[in-house]
């Protein structure tokens, strides 16, 4: 008998990774909502892996919360993901999963890109992803940080930019190129101030590109599109950074709102 996974939100990401689990042979238990996490940690206090799959508006409060038996075994997966983002916690070392796949409620996965995976417990999540036939790649540790602002790359600026053109990814920049490129450039400020370091610009970017080409007819934005625009121009208030570009695509929706009302 393999060793239990413990799973910590089971929307569409949550139940996609426990159905590969399971298929793998590892027994889940899921941790909802009204689940006490820590009676749940007394009952399997060393699972082989918890794989943390709640938004990113519920990651902070759930790592704060996250009980000590478990924070050595955690597996995270959200957007809008940095390193500082789990230091913060006192966590050393997730494992890391870079999710380019789109998942909604009632409809099969589609990937955009291969879905890199880093940590110690990489090969267990690249098993259960092969299961489920969802293309996916181990990348070494110093290859983690540009995959995961690469990704907050794009989806950032397809959200933010998204909001103004409207369309697919395709037509943003087939299209819209030089409002997604400015998008891109003041997102790529607010990381490198999140990183604390330099990032290869022109390399993520062209990146970015590749996930535009992986999948040219996804839609640009979503529900969560506004509230992404909302934090990074928090996070750049917060750094001093200019975004005079966010800013007007804010500016717009609000223009938008008093019109319609």
């Amino acid at each position: 008998m393999k060793r239990p996974i413990v799973i910590v939100g089971m929307g569409e990401m949550g139940e996609l990774f426990a159905s590969g689990l399971l298929k793998s042979g590892h027994p889940v238990y899921p941790v909802l909502r009204d689940t006490a996490s820590a009676s749940m940690a007394s009952a399997i206090p060393e699972p082989e892996l918890v794989l943390v799959a709640v938004g990113e508006n519920e990651l902070h409060p759930v790592l704060e919360s996250m009980p000590d038996e478990w924070r050595g075994r955690l597996a995270l997966l959200q957007n809008e993901l940095l390193p500082r983002d789990w230091h913060r916690h006192g966590i050393a070392e997730p494992t890391v999963i870079v999710v380019w796949f789109d998942k909604k409620k009632g409809r099969p996965f589609v990937a955009v890109q291969p879905t890199p995976v880093c940590g110690p417990k990489a090969s267990l999540i690249t098993d259960a992803l092969d299961v489920l036939n969802v293309p996916n790649w181990e990348i070494p540790p110093n290859e983690l940080l540009y995959e995961l602002v690469r990704k907050n790359l794009y989806i950032l600026t397809v959200n933010i930019a998204g909001l103004k053109t409207g369309g697919t990814v395709g037509e943003l920049w087939g299209k819209h190129r030089g409002l997604a490129g400015r998008v891109a450039n003041e997102i790529l400020d607010i990381q490198e101030w999140l990183a604390g370091c330099a990032l290869p610009r022109a390399r993520l970017v062209a990146g970015m590109v590749e996930g535009f080409d992986g999948d040219p007819n996804h839609i640009c934005t979503g529900r969560s599109a506004p509230e992404r625009l909302q934090r990074a121009l928090i996070l750049a208030r917060n750094a001093g950074i200019g975004t005079p570009m966010l800013q007007e695509i804010a500016d717009g929706l609000v223009t938008q709102r008093i019109q319609a009302q």
